[in-house]
Order: C-alpha cells, then structure tokens, then sequence
C-alpha cells in the first residue's frame, strides 16, 4: 500500500518517478480501511528535501499511511518558501489536539546552542510531552533524538574535538530487536554531527543501544518508557547529501574535512555511491510494522488505552 501525499507536493513526483508507491487523497478515500497516522516534525531548513527523504522510507511499506508535515508555530523558515510552507504544513499549535500513530522529529543544524538557548525551546517541550500523551510511537533523529534524550533522562550533548563526518561502519549489538529485523551484523551508515550522547550516561539511564560504531559511539536507542528510538545518525540521507554539506563548507570557508568514507577512493571529485538506503528502508519499515502490530484501532485511545 502507498503512502498519501497531495499530489502538488514535490516529494509526489519525486518518489512516483522513483517507483515509491504514493497516491492521492481521492485514490486513498475508496480503500475502506484506517491508514497509520504518520506526522513528521521538520527542524530542518531545506524543508523539501528532508520531506522527501522521509516520506521515500515512510512510504516504502505495504500499509497505508496518511503523512503529515508539522512546523513550530512561531519559528519561521528562512530557506523554505512562505507559499510551500501554508500549503503543505500546519503549525504545532494547530494540529496538538490530534493524535498519531507515530510521529518523527529531525534534526536542526543547532548543535552548537545549549538546548534552553534554542528559540522554540519551550515548544519543543510541549511537543515532546505531548508525544506521551497523542504519539503512539515517536522516533527522534539526530538533534531531535539527542533533545528528546534530554527532556525525559537529563542527558547531556557532549561536543566533538572535530565534526563526526562521512560514513561510518556500525554494529548490530541486538539480534533479537524487532527494529533490526533483516539487518546485516554490519552495516555503513552517515554521520554528520558535532556532538556525541555518550554510552556510560545512556547505560546509566536504562537505555538500549540497538546500533553503535566504533568510531562515533551510539547510533540507535530504544526507550521503552517513553516508547520512542533515538537515531543520532542519517539513514534518510540521499547520495549526495553529505557532498552538499561539504561543498557548501568549502565555499563559505569553513574548516572541513573530505567526508570519511564517502567517496571512492576519499577522491571528491568521484561521485558517491548509496550504501545506505536498503537498511534505510528496513529500519523505518521495522518502525512502521511496530506500530501497525501495537497501535489502538481507535485513534481517540491513543495514549489512554493499553488494551
């Protein structure tokens, strides 16, 4: 089954063209079932990619899925355009008296300001309190996993000597977890990140740590009491999304590092390659199952009813 996407937004033509399966709100009204209820909360400031990039894994699955895209109420997009934003996204505010299935926060290129200091804070609290309450499943990425970390165990970001840059090799450190389910035992991943959540605090908090490397620590936490996963790293990532990140570090002069085994050879003049995307899709599908198998029928009980 497809994931629903109106079909003048971006991320429509860029999946169909892909083979994703997306339909529209009049081919999804003459199924007759309950499609999954699936919200993302982008931080991020190229809104249309991100979206994309979700909605591509998301939309991967054999269930239906009814796709939602949330922005903070007060903060206003710089990179995105004003008339993308009205007709695509509904503001916090607007949409907190429904509720989800499941709900995915990204990251934010904010890693450098304490978390009281970032200017939609006290809305990011609301947010993450009220996904205890409308969120059957919540799943944290990067910035969005590490502020999630934060609120509900008092775990601290830590900065990096240097930015955790390229793709690295990680660990399955759990054979057993539904969310890994088809997983190789090893496995490239992205990282882009100037800070780290370190193992020791994550241990001391009852926390399991599904994915780790050794050379960026954590990857992928299970919190069971606030039935969300934390990912520090980017299964989402297109093949070029490291290199833009680069490019665009380079031009602004900026002190960077050619991304750790990214391009062939370390050369950046070559063209990358996606290592990625298959357990991308695994990850993610594993989510959606989740929640498909543990969610209640009736949305309205989301929250209150564990039967």
């Amino acid at each position: 089954m497809p994931i629903k996407l109106p079909n003048n937004l971006p991320a429509f033509n860029v999946l169909q063209s892909e083979g994703v399966s997306v339909m529209t709100e009049a081919q999804a009204s003459r199924q007759d079932i309950r499609p999954l209820q699936i919200a993302l909360l982008n931080l991020m400031p190229k809104k249309i990619a991100t979206e994309t990039q979700f909605a591509r894994l998301i939309g991967a699955t054999p269930l239906q899925i009814e796709f939602t895209l949330i922005r903070m109420s007060e903060h206003q997009s710089k990179n995105t355009s004003s008339d993308h934003m009205d007709a695509f996204y509904t503001s916090f505010q607007d949409i907190k008296h429904r509720k989800f299935d499941g709900l995915v926060i990204t990251g934010a290129p904010i890693e450098h300001l304490s978390f009281t200091d970032v200017s939609y804070w006290d809305e990011m609290t609301e947010v993450m309190n009220w996904t205890q309450t409308n969120v059957h499943s919540t799943f944290g990425v990067c910035w969005g996993g590490m502020a999630m970390i934060n609120h509900f165990h008092n775990i601290e970001k830590h900065m990096l000597a240097a930015k955790a840059f390229g793709c690295f090799r990680h660990q399955r450190l759990d054979e057993s977890s539904p969310y890994l389910r088809g997983f190789s035992d090893d496995m490239v991943i992205p990282v882009s990140r100037w800070t780290e959540v370190r193992q020791d605090e994550l241990d001391a908090a009852n926390l399991t740590t599904l994915l780790a490397s050794d050379k960026t620590g954590p990857c992928l936490v299970q919190d069971d009491a606030h039935r969300a996963l934390y990912v520090f790293n980017h299964f989402e990532y297109d093949r070029d999304t490291l290199k833009q990140e680069y490019d665009r570090d380079l031009e602004s002069g900026k002190p960077i590092n050619v991304p750790d085994n990214y391009y062939p050879k370390d050369d950046p003049t070559k063209t990358p390659q996606n290592r990625w995307r298959s357990h991308g899709h695994l990850l993610y599908g594993n989510w959606i199952n989740e929640i498909y198998q543990s969610t209640h029928f009736d949305l309205s009980k989301i929250g209150i009813s564990t039967d």
